[in-house]
This record gives structure tokens, sequence and C-alpha cells, in this order.
């Protein structure tokens, strides 16, 4: 299932970068609000897992396996936005930063949730 650098390689960039993007949001959050370590450690998981199952699905063996592992990033994407949006309320000093990385997941889970649609039923 493999398209090395073809369609998927731009999501797969775009997904490394907002996990990348999380995790530096997280060493803020880690240094400034103590309390709000566990919550920003969920958030970073949760992002990097979604390029992480990306990687997994450009070498899939199969088709079933390439939607399985496109639907875990999706799953992904959704915590890491719930997380995301968490911080926001009580994160006050990087609202405009986190409220950006929830854009983006937004988008993340929209390009995710048609990629997987699309997967299931080729036909449409």
């Amino acid at each position: 299932m493999s398209d090395g650098e073809g369609r998927g390689a731009d999501l797969r960039e775009r997904a490394f970068e907002f996990g990348c993007a999380v995790l530096e949001l997280h060493r803020v959050i880690y240094r400034q609000a103590p309390d709000l370590r566990s919550t920003s450690a969920q958030a970073s998981s949760s992002a990097g897992s979604i390029g992480a199952n990306l990687e997994e699905a450009d070498a899939a063996q199969s088709r079933a396996d390439f939607i399985s592992k496109c639907n875990i990033a999706l799953k992904e994407a959704r915590e890491s936005r719930y997380w995301l949006r968490m911080l926001n309320r009580a994160f006050e000093r990087e609202r405009e930063r986190i409220s950006a990385l929830i854009a983006e997941s937004t988008e993340l889970i929209a390009i995710l949730t048609t990629i997987v649609r699309k997967s299931r039923n080729p036909e449409r």
C-alpha cells in the first residue's frame, strides 16, 4: 500500500509537523504550568501517534490494514483535539498557539475521515 513520496507524503509530513508543534507546546507547559503536565503529555502523546500510525499505514500489508491504521490515526487526532481544547481553557498564556493547533487537528480529522470513508467504500 506504500505510496512512497506520493499522495500520502504530504499528509504524513503535516501530521509530523503537528506532532512536533504539540511537543513544543508540551515543553512550554511543562516549565510554566506544572499542574497541566499530565494533560499536556496526553496531548503530545496522541498528537505524535497520528503521524506514527500514518507511517504504519504507508507500509500496510492490505487494504484492511491500511484502513485500520488510518482509523487509529483518526481516533488519535480526535483525542489530540480533546486534550488541546482542555489546555486552551486552562492555559491562557498560549491560547493563540493552542487555538491554531486545535484548528489543525480539526483539519487532520476531516482529511482522515475522508480517507477512511473512501477506503472503505472506494466506489463512492
